[in-house]
């Protein structure tokens, strides 16, 4: 052999060679379409075939998803209707050295391509019993026969595919997971943060108006109850979005609870965000707390009526809420302006983008709330 061809086939890789290599390649790649492109690849080097293709099982068809005949590549086809899903549906490898030969061909398909010979092998998982979930094909332009070796290298490039496949899904789940947690600890932080501002808030507020550090504690004490029970609620809710009646029963649950009888509630599905359906349990707080000490709670003929409705033929649609308070001693406005009154008066109005109004009726306590539905508020 001339000095030329000894130093030329010294050079190419063997088939052993490529096969480690592509092997490889494989255990590498991280996504789906990485693992199609080497497997389509290798397909092509280790069998010296003309083009490759790599098929996926997606439902009742065969998906091309990677392939060097541009008439297939990205096409869907029945699965029983291609050499691909006779592959994966019966798990064995397809030989075809005459593709006009083979009746599980559909001759018509193949007319327009340069393919006239293939080897299609499934991908199955290593879970025994396992149904193939892609599969790999080598193309000719010619008839060929394929040979043994040039099957096995195609049928172990497949396990090696099948475990590529396994790793990229594991891979995906723990990028998700990843991201997940930096999501929740995000969350997290931001919630932590305005959970402590608002304790903050109400702190300040309560001070500011209480008459004596017992008044303080008292009052300081049962409004951090009220918000506690509000990120209770939500988090029973896993902090999406919460429906107003299950806000008013559980913030009116340590005054005697929604009973039908002293305590009603009704109407439409509305559910509120988790930002605002704080806000919600906090001002149904301070209503029934002042109930409680001034006004319809505070004597066993009281009543308290919770009700809301929404005008659907508003532009935007509007909530209309109102707590009306019956039978308990007569009413009358206090002197100054109280946390707990400019949280009614003005901070669910604001949250929500509406307006309320805080009536001190002799014949008991009138709060009105009107708010358009949003982002913040809507139609369960």
């Amino acid at each position: 052999m001339p000095a030329t061809s000894l130093s030329s086939a010294a050079q190419t890789p063997s088939a052993l060679e490529t096969l480690i290599a592509s092997v490889e390649e494989l255990s590498l790649a991280r996504t789906v379409d990485q693992v199609a492109a080497v497997a389509r690849q290798a397909a092509r080097r280790i069998s010296a075939a003309d083009g490759a293709a790599f098929v996926l099982r997606d439902g009742e068809t065969c998906w091309y998803l990677d392939a060097d005949e541009p008439l297939w590549k990205g096409r869907r086809f029945p699965v029983g209707a291609c050499i691909s899903g006779w592959a994966m549906l019966n798990g064995e490898t397809a030989i075809v050295p005459d593709v006009y030969r083979d009746e599980r061909i559909p001759h018509d398909v193949y007319r327009p391509t340069f393919v006239k010979s293939l080897v299609m092998t499934p991908v199955r998982p290593q879970d025994a019993g396992a149904n193939a979930v892609a599969a790999i094909g080598a193309y000719w332009a010619r008839p060929h026969p394929p040979s043994t070796d040039e099957v096995q290298r195609l049928q172990a490039i497949a396990r090696a595919t099948a475990v590529a496949l396994e790793n990229a899904r594991l891979f995906a789940s723990l990028t998700e997971a990843l991201e997940r947690r930096k999501f929740l600890l995000r969350e997290l932080d931001h919630r932590c943060k305005n959970t402590l501002a608002a304790v903050q808030s109400i702190a300040e507020q309560t001070l500011r108006a209480a008459a004596s550090p017992e008044a303080f504690a008292e009052s300081f004490g049962a409004r951090l109850a009220a918000l506690s029970r509000a990120h209770e609620q939500l988090t029973l809710e896993d902090w999406g979005r919460t429906g107003l009646m299950e806000i008013a029963c559980a913030a009116l649950a340590p005054y005697g609870g929604v009973d039908g009888e002293r305590i009603t509630a009704a109407g439409p599905g509305v559910a509120l965000s988790p930002e605002s359906a704080v806000t919600m349990h906090m001002t149904l707080n301070e209503l029934a707390l002042n109930a409680a000490k001034h006004g319809a709670l505070g004597t066993a003929e009281g009543r308290v009526s919770v009700a809301w409705s929404v005008d659907l033929a508003a532009e935007p649609r509007q909530l209309s809420f109102e707590w009306l308070e019956r039978g308990g001693p007569l009413v009358a406005a206090p002197d100054g302006e109280g946390f707990g009154r400019r949280l009614l008066e003005r901070g669910l109005a604001r949250d929500l983008g509406g307006a309320a109004r805080l009536d001190f009726d002799p014949r008991g306590v009138r709060y009105v709330l009107s708010a358009p539905l949003s982002g913040r508020i809507s139609l369960a």
